[in-house]
């Protein structure tokens, strides 16, 4: 018999307190189980929270922790609505990002992680993208830092990073 761990447990109210439920894998509502999420414990694996149901609206990343108040952390207005669990990837990672939308302009391939993609290619805009191996980051601003996108809809990004099994 193979017995699963918990992967996430969130709580309605700050600080691991009022009622908690127990994740295992994606979640697109969760409203049926609690009306509110306002922190977490991450046991295990990486994450992709958003602050409205079915996996729309802001996203944060999250990987093993606890967020006792994320949203003062992350500067969040609304609390997490819906989960996606990243899966881990073993294997080469590969992504293709391009100056203007729907791959146009110029194109650079890319194999590791980059703090910011104008230092490095002298390309003016990068505002799309085609992930061909492994899971990856994208940042609005360099140096990792900004809002993160995995759904890009016409934002710039600036700086984008792989999702290693070192995370997990």
């Amino acid at each position: 018999m193979h017995i699963t761990s918990i992967l996430v447990t969130f709580y309605e109210d700050r600080n691991f307190q009022g009622r908690s439920s127990e994740c295992m894998g994606d979640c697109g509502d969760f409203s049926s189980y609690m009306s509110r999420c306002h922190s977490c414990r991450v046991e295990s694996g990486c994450w992709m929270m958003y602050d409205n149901p079915y996996y729309m609206g802001n996203q944060y990343f999250f990987r093993r922790g606890d967020y006792s108040d994320y949203m003062s952390m992350f500067g969040m207005n609304n609390c997490i609505r819906s989960c996606r669990m990243i899966r881990m990837h073993r294997g080469s990672y590969r992504m293709r990002i391009y100056e203007r939308e729907n791959y146009m302009g110029q194109m650079y391939e890319m194999m590791d992680d980059c703090d910011n993609y104008m230092d490095r290619y002298h390309m003016p805009h990068c505002q799309s993208c085609n992930v061909m191996d492994g899971h990856w980051l994208m940042y609005e601003q360099p140096q990792y830092r900004g809002r993160i996108f995995s759904n890009m809809g016409g934002m710039r990004f600036m700086s984008m990073r792989r999702i290693m099994d070192s995370w997990y």
